[in-house]
């Protein structure tokens, strides 16, 4: 309480700049919130630690959460105020994929951030299929067109080729799939009574949480996985693996986590929310200033057990924008982790849409839907005028320039045509861009048993 007090007083002695009236005070002062042990979850500790929380009159608790379905409960059941979200959980929550909420989100935490990483054993098969530069490194991005001898190799083998992701709404899972599909392997449907996602699978993919995917990797449980960082680079670290593609390669540029909030708790509590994204959004702008010149500072931070717990050294590839494949070949990779450039942190409604048409494509979407559907859905969730309102009030404060925010903008992206495949997408025409990728379901296709029909 005496904490609290002091802090209170100093807010408002000081605080011209955040500019707290009677009427904008927190409902809700005291929050826990969870996250995973991923490097995006850095703007939840940057907030904490450079007192954006406390500016904002919050008096956060954060929490590690073992896994995306238990931080997710925890969220649903009231133990978690809000948590750093996979950007497809409030989405499939909503609809009633596995378990049935309202979730929202007001705040992208971040882009990018993920990539994909094989054992050993299938890099060396895959390595003869990949062109080689002049220097003899392999020419990236790498097309899942040479997973293909690891595949057979397996079957030959009598063996089943699995994979890692983190969650079956993760953007990891959909990333993994749309490599797989584009590289013209087929990575499997759900459908209403079979929710592994492996039916007609060629890779089959399975659940495994981010921390523990290079020991799963090592014990040969599966053969590569999709995960973000530090994971595939503490593969590399180990000797047990080698990335062999980034998601800015596979479909860049889109949400990647989120604030993930109860709605009821969003319309109960406006001043809460609207304080909790200023303050997130403070520490996505420290994050990428001055052309990442905070990130080492950042790696220090989250390297803490209480955050992400892995070697600075390990964190540091990512984060300060280099990328580590095979051990030695470091290249420069500065929109690895993206935390408020290109409007990182604005709920695009076309962001929202492109998962659920991933959902869609592989079964988790049973039916077929209308384009106005996907745009309901898309922006009941992804909240960007809670976002714009937030803002709009940092730069009326002084505290970031208007031209960070994509005022006046519809929720849609432009037109993007800079996936692996090619494939144009345009959030307004959901049905068309499902319609036009070479695998999955289209139209009004369901899968019924083991058979696509329709």
């Amino acid at each position: 309480m005496i904490r609290k007090l002091l802090a209170s007083t100093s807010i408002l002695a000081t605080l011209g700049a955040t500019a707290l009236h009677a009427d904008t005070f927190p409902e809700v002062e005291d929050l826990t919130l969870g996250f995973i042990k991923l490097t995006d979850m850095a703007p939840l500790a940057i907030a904490y630690e450079r007192g954006y929380f406390e500016d904002e009159g919050l008096f956060v608790t954060l929490e590690a959460q073992a896994n995306w379905k238990v931080l997710l409960d925890g969220v649903i059941d009231g133990n978690l105020h809000g948590a750093h979200m996979l950007a497809g959980q409030p989405l499939a929550a909503t609809i009633g994929f596995g378990t049935e909420a309202h979730i929202v989100t007001p705040f992208v935490m971040d882009l990018n951030g993920n990539a994909t990483t094989v054992s050993n054993e299938v890099w060396d098969m895959m390595r003869p299929a990949i062109p080689s530069d002049a220097d003899g490194k392999p020419v990236h991005p790498i097309s899942a067109r040479a997973l293909r001898p690891a595949i057979e190799a397996f079957a030959d083998q009598g063996r089943p080729f699995n994979m890692g992701m983190v969650f079956p709404v993760s953007t990891h899972n959909f990333e993994l799939r749309y490599w797989l599909a584009a590289g013209g392997i087929h990575p499997g449907f759900y459908s209403t009574d079979n929710i592994s996602g492996q039916i007609g699978a060629e890779a089959q993919l399975s659940v495994t949480p981010p921390p523990q995917m290079p020991a799963t990797l090592e014990a040969g449980t599966i053969s590569g996985y999709s995960v973000g960082e530090p994971w595939n680079q503490q593969a590399v670290a180990m000797g047990i693996g080698v990335p062999v593609i980034t998601d800015l390669d596979i479909f860049p540029m889109r949400a990647e986590k989120v604030l993930g909030l109860r709605a009821d708790f969003v319309e109960e509590n406006p001043n809460t929310v609207r304080a909790l994204t200023r303050a997130l959004i403070r520490a996505t702008i420290w994050l990428d200033a001055d052309d990442n010149a905070n990130r080492e500072e950042a790696v220090q931070i989250i390297s803490r057990p209480n955050y992400v717990g892995a070697d600075p050294d390990v964190l540091r590839n990512s984060m300060t924008g280099t990328f580590e494949y095979e051990q030695g070949d470091i290249r420069s990779v500065p929109d690895f982790n993206v935390f408020s450039r290109y409007y990182a942190n604005f709920p695009f409604t076309s962001d929202a849409v492109w998962y659920l048409t991933q959902m869609r494509r592989w079964g988790q979407i049973s039916d077929a839907q209308t384009d106005d559907w996907y745009a309901e859905i898309a922006q009941s969730v992804f909240l960007s005028d809670l976002f714009m309102d937030a803002a709009q009030s940092l730069v009326d404060d002084g505290l970031a320039p208007s031209e960070m925010f994509p005022f006046g903008s519809d929720g849609y992206r432009d037109a993007v045509d800079h996936a692996i495949d090619g494939v144009p997408f345009d959030g307004r025409t959901p049905n068309a861009y499902i319609d036009s990728l070479p695998i999955g379901l289209k139209g009004e296709q369901v899968v019924v048993g083991t058979e696509v029909q329709g």
